[in-house]
């Protein structure tokens, strides 16, 4: 597939595995739509990308988790460009506290971001896609397939994302848009250190081992190559795919395994 002039939209672009993807891009010569709530870092990533490659950038501010503020993000890309071609719901929230222990407003807020960012989107961009026959990406987890201790909302979150996009990918079937779900597994990205606490407070820290995770960089080339070949599914990691393999055959071994894995991360919430 050939980006060049090709007009993506990516959420969350401002750090991470959204402004990987922007990088990615605009390397292969597509016109970009930036959104996050952080503006002053966004129009420096546009700047910057529009200097190094020579594509064009907008940079727009949106909370997704406000219907308003993606239907003006859609609008703009509009206004500027007058066409969509590839919608990349990357936005999201992370969290780490024990379900006994936690504020339910931590469980809606992570929804409000991570599922309902992902429908505002996708529900405003779409009569756009259908006309172009583009692309609709949801960046997802192997916590959409699987539920991660310390991590009900983020897994709650995650599967109610890839159960919206397997369900529109099936009413999309014969109209030619493409719609794929992106599962990276772990990557080296700010989302640990922005995870909610139990009070909805970020941790400030991370807590695995970054350094054996994929970088955001190497996410963005599967993501965007995944884009090219219109692949249905991303699971980006050996690890990914024997979770997913495991939890589908011996769930109750995943239960034991998973419970075990997550005994071993810095400050462990179960012991």
């Amino acid at each position: 597939m050939d980006f060049k002039n090709k007009v993506v939209i990516i959420t969350g672009a401002s750090s991470g595995i959204g402004k990987s993807c922007a990088e990615e891009f605009a390397k292969r010569g597509a016109n970009l739509v930036l959104a996050a709530r952080q503006f002053v870092t966004l129009c420096e990533v546009t700047a910057d990308l529009e200097k190094r490659y020579g594509i064009k950038a907008l940079a727009v501010q949106a909370d997704v988790s406000k219907e308003a503020d993606c239907e003006a993000l859609i609008k703009q890309a509009l206004l500027t460009f007058n066409q969509v071609d590839i919608m990349v719901n990357n936005a999201g929230l992370s969290m780490r506290a024990l379900f006994n222990e936690l504020d339910l407003s931590v469980l809606k807020n992570l929804m409000d971001v991570n599922f309902w960012g992902t429908v505002y989107c996708t529900k405003y961009a779409l009569p756009e896609i259908l006309k172009t026959k583009g692309s609709i990406i949801g960046v997802s987890s192997i916590a959409g397939y699987r539920g991660l201790p310390g991590r009900t909302g983020y897994s709650a979150s995650k599967f109610a994302m890839n159960g919206f996009m397997e369900a529109l990918r099936t009413e999309l079937l014969h109209t030619g848009v493409h719609v794929m779900v992106a599962c990276p597994g772990f990557t080296t990205s700010n989302i640990r250190v922005a995870a909610l606490a139990k009070d909805g407070t970020s941790h400030g820290e991370t807590s695995m081992e970054e350094g054996k995770m994929m970088s955001s960089a190497e996410v963005a080339v599967n993501i965007v190559n995944g884009i090219a070949g219109r692949k249905r599914t991303l699971i980006m990691t050996g690890q990914g795919k024997l979770t997913v393999w495991i939890n589908k055959l011996f769930p109750a071994l995943a239960d034991k395994l998973v419970f075990n894995h997550f005994t071993k991360e810095k400050n462990a919430l179960i012991k």
